[in-house]
């Protein structure tokens, strides 16, 4: 299922996107939770009654509501990977911003975080304006949503805490990432992290390496390649992290962004107002947003 989080006028709800409609789960079944937080913790046993409830209920139109990030507002930072492609690891090294590290291709996994504040839904303008020295990147990545939480997970066991897929933009302002030689400045801005439209439950997905993520700016291709190419794959993200830090359901893990960035060009096309950034992944959908 594709599990999206919308509003319309009488409120916020849970909806089953497909095709051009989103199914409105809690008209037909209204003790279903009405936040996706509610949703991951209740398990497999409330999805099964959602699957069931989304066949009943009344389709609406796209145009008629408003989709918000899946997790409206999530209750800890996201966790992100950097430099977990490797073409986009020689395109930062090359570009003369990373300032974090001498090796190209990362010897461990690169973790930082994006606050909750940074989330913004499908169509909300990317406030590049928040940037006072111009130079907002895209980077287009898949989130995995954990489901079932824990410390110390197994490599082995790690995908049974998926809960699913989404899309995250991981927008960034290069020269603050520099500047900083840190990353939460230059990519925690308010508004630096599209996310949506929806996510994708894990049983959709045998393989995750099988998943194909395509960015276009203004309508023409920067990135494209599959999930396989990653650096650290999802297991290795969860064990990784979850080592030392409890993972609890509803967290978020950005995977990394592969080649094709703004500052791999020479010189670098930033985005600014008036761009359109669309991102796509198989299965889950696309994540559109202007800029502003």
């Amino acid at each position: 299922m594709r599990l999206a989080s919308f509003e319309d006028a009488a409120g916020a709800w849970i909806g089953v996107l497909k095709g051009g409609t989103v199914r409105d789960v809690a008209a037909a079944d209204p003790a279903l939770p009405r936040d996706m937080l509610g949703v991951v913790a209740g398990g497999a046993a409330l999805l099964a009654r959602l699957a069931a409830a989304a066949d009943a209920a009344p389709a609406l139109p796209l145009a008629a509501v408003r989709l918000l990030p899946p997790i409206p507002r999530p209750p800890r930072n996201l966790f992100c990977v950097g430099k977990n492609y490797r073409e986009h690891a020689k395109e930062f090294a090359a570009s003369g911003f990373d300032a974090t590290a001498k090796e190209v291709v990362p010897e461990a996994p690169v973790v930082f975080s994006k606050p909750p504040s940074s989330v913004i839904g499908p169509g909300e303008a990317i406030p590049s304006f928040l940037d006072p020295t111009a130079s907002v990147d895209y980077e287009g990545e898949l989130a995995v949503v954990i489901g079932t939480g824990g410390r110390g997970i197994p490599r082995a066991e790690a995908m049974r805490h998926v809960f699913g897929y989404t899309i995250v933009n991981d927008v960034t302002s290069r020269t603050l990432q520099h500047r900083h030689r840190q990353w939460l400045l230059g990519k925690g801005m308010d508004g630096f992290c599209p996310m949506g439209p929806a996510i994708l439950t894990a049983d959709e997905v045998p393989d995750p390496g099988a998943m194909r993520l395509s960015t276009w700016v203004n309508g023409a291709l920067r990135q494209d390649a599959r999930l396989a190419e990653l650096i650290f794959d999802i297991p290795t993200l969860i064990a990784t992290i979850s080592a030392g830090i409890t993972l609890e359901p509803g967290d978020i893990i950005a995977t990394g962004t592969p080649a094709g960035v703004g500052i791999g060009f020479t010189p670098p096309r930033y985005l600014v107002p008036g761009d359109v950034v669309r991102i796509t992944v198989s299965g889950i959908g696309t994540l559109e947003n202007p800029v502003a």
